[in-house]
């Protein structure tokens, strides 16, 4: 009986054991368990840092310095008062500037622009309403000598000069002529100093207020009326009209001149034509060489003749904008060689090259003695 006793104990001793012994285990496995949302914790910092570098790329790296050591950080337009010196700051380095042309033009030292060890530094003094227009600025990336412009650490920022007595930004040129070409919008540039400002948009002859419905045409404080798709309907001579609360008479804009193009892009069309293509010895003759082309497409002139570097020759080169069909402007550049006194060298052929920022373009013709 006693031994029965025993033999119960023990096996009652030995399950408790197994028991405790799996317990023990399964505990271990859930402190296991216990480590994998430490590792979560570590990947979940990854969204953070994301979050946080798309943060800092889309944040404005030109700041304005205010009074007193701060800082405003610019966004897309400021407005300030002609007069008191601005200074802008742009965080790099290595930084590139740009701001409204015509200080680059006049070269005018008004401005300043210095690199520190950390940042740039644009400082304008007694800014007026001229030079209201977009000041940006971005890093520049140099591997050796070739640096480029970094595109994703690029601010920039419209200002405002608001000079109540001049509600246009002012130009040097008073008669401006603008191009309308059908494949593009175009744009009459009447910009103002104050974004608050009231802008219309009227045709001389006949004369009339220009309905500005958002679509066709559309008005941007930043760039002029925009006419998005033009035609010969648009041509003709306007101005722009601005209201202000604190004047009781409008101000009148430049004139501007639109008018209607419809010539093709490409490399020049050119012909060529001699006064005379068989001449005696003695006589005088020339060859014009003409290109049509866009109006404000520059076009270059060189020759190549028989006698080149031996006979003297006269050469001239002149353009003039001419109409074409029903409303189209085109420019017509010419350049014409005169050779006079012939003598047997002058015989032979005539090449004009001309060129444009498309392209190349030979034409040549061929000038044979008489007898």
């Amino acid at each position: 009986m006693k031994l029965w006793l025993f033999l119960t104990l023990a096996l009652l001793w030995l399950e408790v054991q197994n028991g405790v012994c799996q317990q023990v285990k399964r505990k271990k496995e859930a402190g296991e368990n216990r480590i994998r949302p430490g590792r979560k914790r570590v990947k979940g910092r990854y969204p953070k840092v994301k979050e946080k570098e798309a943060g800092n790329k889309g944040q404005s790296i030109l700041t304005q310095v205010l009074d007193k050591g701060r800082f405003l950080r610019l966004g897309e337009s400021l407005s300030l008062n002609p007069g008191k010196t601005m200074e802008l700051r742009c965080k790099g380095t290595n930084i590139g500037w740009a701001y409204p042309s015509y200080l680059d033009t006049f070269n005018d030292n008004r401005l300043s622009i210095k690199q520190h060890e950390r940042y740039s530094q644009l400082i304008l003094t007694s800014p007026s309403a001229a030079d209201t227009g977009e000041y940006s600025c971005w890093v520049v990336l140099c591997d050796g000598e070739e640096c480029t412009k970094d595109g994703e650490s690029t601010s920039a920022t419209y200002i405002y000069f608001t000079d109540k007595d001049e509600l246009f930004v002012p130009s040097a040129i008073h008669f401006e002529i603008i191009y309308l070409r059908p494949d593009m919008s175009a744009t009459v540039p009447c910009r103002v100093t104050n974004p608050k400002i009231n802008v219309s948009l009227h045709r001389e002859v006949p004369a009339e207020e220009i309905a500005v419905d958002g679509t066709q045409i559309s008005y941007n404080p930043m760039k002029g009326f925009i006419i998005q798709n033009p035609s010969p309907e648009h041509k003709g001579a306007y101005y722009c009209k601005a209201n202000s609360t604190i004047r009781n008479t409008p101000q009148v804009s430049t004139k501007y001149q639109l008018l209607y193009v419809e010539v093709p892009s490409g490399p020049p069309f050119a012909t060529i034509e001699a006064s005379s293509n068989i001449v005696s010895g003695g006589d005088i003759f020339n060859i014009t060489c003409t290109v049509l082309g866009e109006p404000e497409m520059n076009v270059s002139f060189s020759w190549r003749y028989p006698g080149q570097g031996q006979r003297p020759v006269s050469i001239h080169d002149s353009w003039r904008l001419i109409n074409r069909g029903v409303g189209h402007t085109t420019r017509i550049s010419q350049s014409v060689i005169v050779v006079d006194d012939v003598e047997t060298i002058d015989y032979g052929k005539y090449i004009c090259a001309t060129k444009n920022k498309h392209g190349e373009t030979l034409v040549a013709t061929t000038v044979k003695s008489h007898e």
